[in-house]
């Protein structure tokens, strides 16, 4: 397809809100990743001193991986070495899959969430999201799961596509446009001049129709997946949490349903819920999600129909610990940390009630390409680092509907490669120091 094809295809649908000062912007700064498109296959082969089996948990050393084009070829401590193939050598460095982030906000950045989405055009927004793509990107994140646009709609698509397209760099994306959330619920804006009519940064839909309605507009709009606020808003008092389910178990069963419908049952497409606390993660479950994103208090019922149905639960450490970091008062510190506490002791409980985890940072609300913290802070809570890695890439992997394709380094795979200072298994942290990245077979960050 050539490049015009792909431009036209790209951004003649409806659903892209790109104004034309905006597309110009964005076609202009990225021409040259384009022409990539029509280039031949790259033969590439990758040595270092080490390379991460994140099945075994062990690492093979040294480690050598043949790639051609966008594909694992041969993987091993020495790999076949074809004519004209380009061989990197990145010295004392651990290869590992592309990270993956199972909750990111691409529409968000740190600032005041809700004013950020009525001031900031739709636009500015986007090429904002491209900016934190790209960003993500050369953290070493790969693949990613978008939680909702916040108020932008479907222009996460175009997002997407883009990168699909070689436009712009970023990872592979699952999108979901705006989350859904009942009217008055999480994500309304509460608290402003009703006269105003503040749109809220979520879609409505208040009855099993509606959220069937909705998510066949969503569909229609290019979304990937679908986001339920199920829960909010939240309450810690002293060791009692509570927080107001927004969606029975029929009206969520409905919803699964109707995604299952569009999906074919296809991992990747189905629905995710912003689900704290019970009764309203336990609805969730029971109406069989794909992920309860937060999770901070199970109860035991939830947790062994999770291990049952094999329903991840996704944490979201990274956020609360930057809300705290940088709270504006002494008591709103006090409360996010307790929170914290919280949420730090019950994922100990969840661990020993096998409850099957992936890993989300809920980056967006503090800054894109520094969420590997959300990894750092898994292994600090208690889960042993060779866990946590598994945790991200093959459960990630299979939560994002690409399971067998991205998360290993294995013959036949994507071949979304990075390497890291360290070794990941004796030190998590490692994650934080990536020094190179490949996705797709391209390079997009080298020593």
């Amino acid at each position: 397809m050539t490049y015009a094809a792909l431009t036209m295809k790209l951004f003649s649908t409806q659903h892209t809100l790109l104004n034309a000062a905006a597309l110009a912007v964005l076609l202009a700064a990225n021409l040259r990743a384009a022409a990539q498109l029509a280039e031949p296959k790259q033969v590439v082969v990758l040595h270092a001193a080490r390379m991460l089996d994140v099945r075994a948990g062990t690492l093979v050393a040294p480690a050598e991986i043949l790639i051609e084009g966008d594909t694992i070829k041969e993987i091993g401590t020495h790999v076949s070495r074809p004519p004209l193939a380009q061989v990197i050598d990145l010295g004392d460095h651990t290869l590992m899959p592309g990270l993956i982030d199972a909750h990111v906000h691409l529409f968000l950045h740190p600032g005041a969430e809700d004013l950020q989405t009525v001031q900031e055009s739709v636009p500015q927004r986007v090429l904002l999201a491209a900016e934190a793509a790209r960003s993500d990107l050369q953290a070493g994140f790969t693949a990613e799961r978008d939680m909702g646009t916040e108020g932008a709609g479907s222009a996460d698509t175009a997002i997407r596509d883009a990168i699909d397209a070689g436009l712009i760099p970023g990872p592979r994306m699952r999108m979901s446009g705006n989350a859904i959330s009942i009217l008055g619920g999480h994500e309304d804006a509460i608290g402003y001049n009703p006269a105003q009519h503040v749109l809220g940064n979520a879609d409505y839909a208040n009855t099993a129709d509606e959220l069937v309605a909705t998510i066949r507009q969503q569909r229609k709009e290019g979304a990937d997946f679908t986001k339920i606020y199920e829960t909010g808003r939240d309450q810690l008092t002293g060791d009692v949490f509570e927080t107001p389910p927004q969606y029975t178990v029929e009206q969520l069963t409905a919803a699964v349903a109707e995604a299952r419908r569009f999906s074919l049952g296809q991992p990747g497409h189905g629905v995710a819920v912003h689900a704290t606390g019970e009764p309203g993660t336990g609805f969730a479950v029971q109406a069989g999600v794909a992920s309860v994103d937060h999770a901070y208090v199970l109860s035991e019922a939830t947790m062994a129909m999770m291990k049952a149905r094999k329903i991840y639960a996704v944490p979201t450490f990274a956020i609360t610990e930057y809300f705290a970091q940088t709270a504006s008062t002494p008591e709103r510190r006090q409360k996010d940390e307790a929170g914290q506490t919280l949420h730090a002791r019950e994922f100990k409980r969840q661990m020993a009630a096998g409850v099957p985890f992936a890993a989300g940072s809920d980056v967006g609300p503090f800054p894109h390409g520094t969420q590997a913290r959300e990894l750092e802070l898994m292994a600090q809570f208690g889960m042993p680092a060779a866990d946590v890695l598994r945790a991200d890439l093959l459960n990630g992997a299979d939560l994002l509907g690409w399971n067998g394709r991205i998360g290993e380094l294995k013959t036949g795979m994507f071949a979304d490669v990075i390497a890291v200072e360290g070794d990941p298994l004796l030190d998590i942290s490692a994650v934080t120091r990536v020094r190179f990245v490949m996705k797709g077979g391209v390079i997009f960050r080298r020593p």
